[in-house]
């Protein structure tokens, strides 16, 4: 008989949040939607380390080549339909098959005791231990997202300020400090910006962008797993600023915001949504949302890294929030950690500083360390998870102080993210200043739009085209500490590289990609 053989899922343990007590079980006919990830049809994708080799596929072409194998779909379909399960969505892209049913026929299917647990306030659908699958599918499963709804990230926004805070800058006058490139305004270009929950009005955003002297921005919603563009709860603050900081610097970049629920699954599936999406097609990608490396289930690790690695193959850059909460990531432990999915070999990390202008011009930046006022720092380390990348393996990453691990190093770029130097922004009818690395994420997603367009193609995978750069191009920061790693004079764990010197990255690119040789690079 087939699917009487079982075997545990790798990575798929998991534990309850400290302090969480199972209060009771699952209704049995409760409905539950879970997200399969399934394996690559063919090899991994590749992306040239020499940009001028470079040339990246199309969608179309990356879901024949690389989406998920018929025969694993088909006998996915096969078990559902074993178990009672309906097959509610399928996306041979992005490897992703959605599966229906039953409470009881849910924890059948994949073996799971799943209950109703309770912490702090906080009520989630949970399970502990491993996922088991049948042998004959665990070739092909990577991942099974959903079983477990508990939240699993945080925005990188601090420190709500008064309006009228004389040290905040409005992202215009950052772009203007930062020497963004003039002439161009992401024209041509699509922002895709992931959001686990909050939302716009958009008569908020015409405000703001009047305000400006600036045109209102093109922002649509998708939603994702029932996620909806749903205004009114603190995580408005959030979505506010990254839609107003992306298109204040790109103002002529379409804007696509993917709101999904804060759960793993929900994570996953707004990221592989936003990187395979053949209607809104974004060139750039914006999140702002993640927790310590060691809160994820290896599985979740494991699928969320395919799809930027997806990204990479594709030619779209994805910009991630380095964390706001120094060198522990907030970690309940109080351990050296980095944030995910910052930590990502296949995104640009985007840690925080602080700034001071005098005159037009910056006059002081330094590691954004707040942590003595309990409002943040920026994050950066050494990733425990991911090996250390090529585009790193000259910038001196540390291993880690407390493993030996030469992982990951995190952050790549830096910008100003601190909330006493922070971004003015509106948020439901209010002026206010916020700060975080959340605002550095779009910050650099606006500024990758305008490169591209300057370009005339997608940069995509940036990371390697930055290393080869160096520190030339950014102004490099020297002062500081994030409680742990501190500032230097070539790539650290606190600021990366630096932050952005616009115009001289612009020139050190066109001179990187052969004075545009690589122009016939494709994307969709």
């Amino acid at each position: 008989m087939p699917y009487e053989n079982r075997v545990s899922l790798p990575g798929s343990k998991r534990e309850p949040l400290r302090g969480a007590t199972r209060v009771k079980p699952v209704q049995t006919d409760e409905t539950i939607s879970v997200t399969v990830v399934l394996r690559r049809r063919h090899a991994e994708p590749f992306v040239a380390a020499v940009p001028t080799q470079r040339k990246f596929s199309s969608r179309e072409e990356f879901r024949v080549i690389h989406g998920a194998d018929p025969a694993d779909l088909n006998a996915l379909d096969r078990f559902a339909h074993e178990h009672g399960l309906t097959v509610a969505g399928c996306h041979r892209g992005s490897r992703s098959v959605i599966l229906s049913g039953t409470a009881e026929a849910i924890q059948s299917a994949f073996s799971v005791d799943l209950g109703v647990y309770e912490n702090n306030g906080i009520s989630y659908r949970g399970r502990v231990g491993n996922i088991t699958i049948p042998s004959e599918l665990a070739p092909s499963i990577v991942a099974v997202l959903g079983l477990d709804d508990r939240p699993v990230a945080k925005p990188h926004s601090r420190g709500v300020r008064p309006h009228a805070a004389a040290s905040s800058f409005t992202p215009p006058k950052l772009a203007e400090l930062y020497n963004f490139p003039t002439g161009v305004t992401g024209t041509g270009q699509t922002i895709g910006i992931v959001e686990l929950g909050g939302g716009y009005r958009a008569k908020d955003l015409a405000a703001y962008f009047k305000g400006l002297d600036l045109k209102t921005p093109d922002v649509s919603a998708v939603s994702i797993d029932n996620g909806k563009n749903h205004p009114g709860t603190d995580a408005d603050g959030e979505v506010m600023l990254d839609i107003e900081v992306a298109s204040a610097v790109a103002n002529g970049a379409k804007i696509v915001v993917y709101f999904a629920p804060n759960t793993d699954q929900g994570f996953h599936d707004a990221i592989a949504a936003a990187v395979h999406d053949k209607v809104h097609q974004p060139s750039v990608i914006s999140i702002s949302w993640g927790g310590p490396e060691n809160t994820w289930t290896q599985q979740a690790l494991d699928a969320m890294n395919s799809a930027f690695e997806d990204a990479a193959a594709l030619g779209v850059t994805i910009t991630v929030a380095a964390g706001d909460d120094g060198a522990t990531d907030g970690s309940q432990d109080g351990s050296l950690q980095v944030d995910f999915p910052s930590s990502s070999p296949y995104v640009l990390s985007c840690g925080g500083t602080k700034v001071a202008a005098e005159s037009g011009t910056i006059s002081s930046e330094q590691v954004w360390n707040e942590l003595a006022n309990q409002e943040g720092a920026t994050g950066g380390g050494v990733s425990r998870i991911f090996a250390l990348p090529q585009d790193q393996s000259g910038s001196g990453v540390p291993a880690h102080p407390d493993t030996n691990f030469v992982g990951r190093g995190v952050p790549d770029v830096s910008g100003d993210a601190d909330p006493v130097t922070g971004y003015s922004v509106r948020v439901d009818g209010q002026d206010t200043v916020i700060g975080g690395t959340s605002a550095v994420a779009p910050l650099w997603a606006g500024l990758i739009a305008l490169l591209n367009q300057q370009a005339g193609h997608p940069l995509g995978f940036v990371n390697p085209l930055l290393y080869q750069i160096g520190e030339s191009a950014f102004r490099n920061i020297v002062t500081g500490d994030n409680g742990h790693y501190h500032a230097g004079a070539t790539w650290d764990a606190c600021t990366g590289l630096g932050s952005p010197d616009g115009k001289a990255l612009s020139a050190a690119l066109t001179t990187a990609l052969g004075g545009g040789a690589a122009a016939a690079a494709t994307a969709s």
